[in-house]
């Protein structure tokens, strides 16, 4: 891996850049063997937003420009990667936008935080209902419950999580370590919604993590089955679960719309990274993506 301070200083020493931070735990107090360092950078010169991991580091790449519009919380919420800028740690920032940019997301009133909840609660309402009227009902089978229930573990951990936190003014993680997180930020006050998140995913435990690593073999995914191992060797035996389940459905996804097509050992491996045998399916996922809704909406 490239020594992480060696990319950071060569940013901070380009005329380019106009502003740099930290993000995610490496580094920090609650850093681990599978931290991987990632910096948010502004630049000048961008067009839109680029990231690249190159030898371990992540670099997250931003037009200057945004640096200056994403003080204003009304284009900031529409636009911006507001968790990451809110929970990064500033290490170069000479015209203090970035410091701004944070101040303002730290100190958000209950009307502002509550009109973003409901966004994020109306984005994760369409996506639901595209789902159940396009994956649910007669002449649908194994794939379309497939794609529901991916469909659903989406909606809640991009949409219905973050709502959550709102409550509490918090702002999500989204490492591999994910569910550590959120029973940390989340269980004590609102256990049934994160019960409701650990449904849908089906978690087992080191048992269950040890059965979705072997199914990786074969599928293409030696990169994510390295970090996913690392978590294991770490005691993350649901961040595993969690990680690879996602990845599968992201990086499988033509499998799924072609279930039926496959050979049997291939769905059978597939069918344990998604977790088939453990989770809801179809109309039942979404239907706990929906309770997680009215959680995340009523903050319970």
């Amino acid at each position: 891996m490239q020594d992480p301070e060696k990319v950071q200083d060569r940013l901070v020493a380009d005329r380019k850049v106009r502003a740099v931070a930290q993000a995610g735990s490496y580094g920090t107090d609650d850093g681990w063997a599978g931290s991987q360092p990632t910096l948010v950078v502004f630049e000048r010169g961008l067009i839109s937003p680029q990231s690249e991991t190159r030898a371990g580091v992540t670099v997250q790449r931003y037009p200057y420009e945004k640096l200056e519009q994403w003080r204003d919380w009304d284009v900031a919420r529409e636009e911006a990667p507001v968790a990451l800028l809110a929970t990064s740690r500033v290490v170069y920032d000479p015209t203090g936008h970035f410091g701004r940019i944070q101040r303002t997301l730290w100190t958000l009133n209950e009307e502002r935080l509550a009109g973003h909840r409901e966004e994020l609660l109306g984005q994760a309402q369409g996506r639901l209902d595209t789902a159940r009227r396009t994956l649910t009902g007669p002449g649908h089978g194994v794939q379309e419950q497939l794609l529901a229930l991916a469909e659903a573990r989406a909606v809640a951990l991009d949409l219905l999580y973050p709502a959550l936190l709102t409550h509490t003014h918090g702002w999500p993680e989204f490492e591999i370590r994910l569910p550590h997180a959120w029973r940390a930020a989340a269980g004590l006050r609102f256990p049934k919604a994160v019960y409701r998140l650990e449904n849908l995913y089906g978690f087992g435990g080191e048992e269950e993590a040890r059965r979705v690593l072997l199914a990786t073999r074969g599928l293409g995914m030696v990169e994510q089955e390295k970090r996913a191992r690392a978590a294991f060797q770490a005691g993350y035996y649901d961040g595993a679960v969690r990680y690879l389940r996602d990845e599968a459905a992201r990086t499988h996804r033509a499998d799924l719309d072609r279930w039926s097509y496959l050979s049997s050992p291939r769905r059978d491996k597939l069918g344990t990274l998604l977790g088939v045998t453990r989770s809801p399916l179809g109309p039942a996922a979404l239907a706990i993506a929906g309770d997680l809704m009215a959680d995340a909406r009523e903050g319970r």
